[in-house]
This record gives C-alpha cells, structure tokens and sequence, in this order.
C-alpha cells in the first residue's frame, strides 16, 4: 500500500505527497507551493519523481517549475495546466496513471474549470478531487456551465460510498454555515456541522472526507433531493445546483 502525507501550505491549502515505498516513487497532487512540497519530501526522506496535476490554477499548479527543476519529476496533467508550465503526458477522463504498481483511473470532474480532473485509486479506495468538490461544498464555477458541473458531480457520487475524498482546502466550517442555510431540516448535517467546529477547535483538519457522509448532508451533491429542489425553485438538478452555486457565492 502507498502511504499519503498531507500538510497544510499557503493560506488554507492541503498539499498531498504519495509514497509507494515498493518503487520508491514519490507522487505530488498538484503543487501548490513548491518549496513547501520538497521541505515535505525531503523530510519524509522521499524523492518526488511525478506531478499530478487536477487543474491549472496557481495554487494547484503554479510550483510544477520548481518542483521539476530541482528533482526531474515528470508532469501529468490536464492539457489546460500547459497555461502555466509544461506537462510530460495529457491526461484526459478515463485514462490510468500509476505509481509503483498502483493504479488511478483519471475522471474528469469539469465545472471549476472546464479541464478539472480528478484521481481515482478504486483499490485504495481514495480520490483526489482537487477543487470539485469539498467537505460540504465544492469549487466555483469559473469556467464551466451548470449541466457540465452537475454532471461532474454525479460522477463523484458514482464512486462507492466508501471512497475517502481528498480535496485541496480547509473550507469546511464556511461550507458548513452555507450548508445549514441551505438545508436546515437535514439532522445529519447539524450533527456534521457539530463536529466540525470542534475538530476545528482543537485545531483539526476536516479533510479527507467520506463520501458517504457528503452524501447525505453536502448540498452540492444533493440538487435532485425533492426537498432542496423545492427549496431552491423546483427546477431539473443541474438548475438546483446553479442557484445554490450562486447563492453560495454571495453568501
């Protein structure tokens, strides 16, 4: 089994090292400070030989050129991370990356951005989902349309409730606050919300997540509940989500 490192960088970032100590290979889940990445690394005693990129923003690529420079890692990614640093292999919805002999498939999870992707280790049971969605909500839709993020999202939900999601910030207790305005009645989410503000008391990460529990209280992953739809105008899912979404944005 590979072993993950996470760690706080920037403002309110997650970072992500995968170590398979089998191959010896040592992974990076976007870069979003590339100094702090390598302090990580070589403190763990790892070497970091690839970059898996979700998406092109800076604070989820914008440490690529450090990274390679000093280890020679080889870069893979969505073609739209090529904005801001070259990439060694495209990577697209359906296609497999490895570490080691372990296995991702890539999926695509679009809306953020329109080239999101996500990483999928079905064995492991993990998935690196970047900024599409977080514990209680997901990303922005920057690039994207409200058909292309729903369905990106009903993606995610496909994977087995099982599967512990990964996402890249600590968003949590602002999600949670937009969540409970959005579905007072879900007692499951006032229990969620709960816990959270005392994990973040203590000075806990909320992150990685199961998607089990997203599954019953993010507002984001239930646009064709019967109860939010009515609450939220009544109109097909993906049109649910977008007034959440803009609601959200000026919340």
């Amino acid at each position: 089994m590979f072993e993950v490192h996470q760690f706080p960088c920037l403002d309110d970032n997650y970072g992500y090292l995968l170590h398979d100590p089998d191959s010896g290979e040592t992974a990076c889940i976007d870069t979003p400070d590339g100094a702090e990445y390598m302090r990580q690394a070589d403190a763990k005693g790892w070497r970091i030989t690839q970059i898996w990129n979700t998406h092109w923003h800076p604070d989820h690529a914008g440490g690529n050129r450090a990274i390679v420079d000093a280890t020679g890692a080889t870069v893979v990614a969505p073609r739209e991370v090529e904005k801001l640093a070259p990439i060694d292999r495209v990577v697209a919805h359906g296609d497999r990356v490895t570490l080691g002999t372990h296995e991702a498939r890539v999926i695509d999870v679009g809306g953020h951005t329109e080239g999101h992707i996500a990483y999928h280790f079905a064995d492991a049971g993990m998935a690196f989902v970047g900024d599409s969605v977080f514990a209680l909500g997901c990303g922005r839709m920057f690039e994207g349309t409200p058909e292309q993020f729903w369905a990106s999202l009903e993606r995610i939900r496909d994977l087995p409730s099982k599967t512990t999601l990964y996402c890249a910030h600590e968003y949590t207790q602002a999600n949670a606050r937009f969540a409970l305005h959005a579905d007072p009645d879900n007692a499951a989410l006032r229990r969620y919300a709960e816990e959270i503000d005392a994990r973040r008391a203590r000075g806990e990460p909320t992150v990685p997540m199961p998607l089990s529990r997203e599954l019953e209280t993010n507002p984001f992953l239930r646009a064709d509940d019967a109860a939010l739809r009515e609450r939220w105008g009544g109109g097909a899912p993906h049109e649910t989500f977008a007034a959440l979404r803009a609601a959200k944005d000026s919340f």
